[in-house]
C-alpha cells in the first residue's frame, strides 16, 4: 500500500468517525430529553398517586357513612312493618 492510499483511507476513516461522533452526540441529546420527560411525568404521576391516595381516604368514610345509613334505614324499616302490623287492624275493611 503506497502512501497516497493510506492517507485516502485515513481522510475516508476519519470523515466516518466525524459523522459517528455527530451521531453520538444526537443520540446523547435524544437520552437526554427523554430522561427529563420522563422526570416529568414521574413528578405528574407522584401527584396524582397523592391525589387518588386521598380520594382513597374520603371514599372510604363515604362507605362507612353509608354502612351507617344502610343500618338505619333497615332500622326504620322494621320499625315500620311493626307500625304497619298495628294500623292495620284498625282500619275497617271494604272488600266484603
Amino acid at each position: 500500500m503506497n502512501s497516497e492510499t493510506a492517507a485516502d483511507i485515513k481522510r475516508h476513516f476519519n470523515v466516518v468517525a466525524e459523522g459517528l461522533r455527530a451521531d453520538i452526540r444526537l443520540v446523547i441529546e435524544g437520552v437526554a430529553a427523554n430522561t427529563d420527560g420522563l422526570e416529568r411525568v414521574e413528578t405528574r404521576l407522584d401527584r396524582v398517586e397523592i391525589r387518588l391516595d386521598r380520594v382513597e381516604v374520603r371514599l372510604d368514610r363515604v362507605e362507612v357513612r353509608l354502612e351507617g345509613v344502610e343500618v338505619q334505614l333497615g332500622g326504620m324499616k322494621a320499625e315500620f312493618g311493626e307500625s304497619k302490623a298495628m294500623i292495620r287492624p284498625l282500619i275497617p275493611r271494604t272488600d266484603a
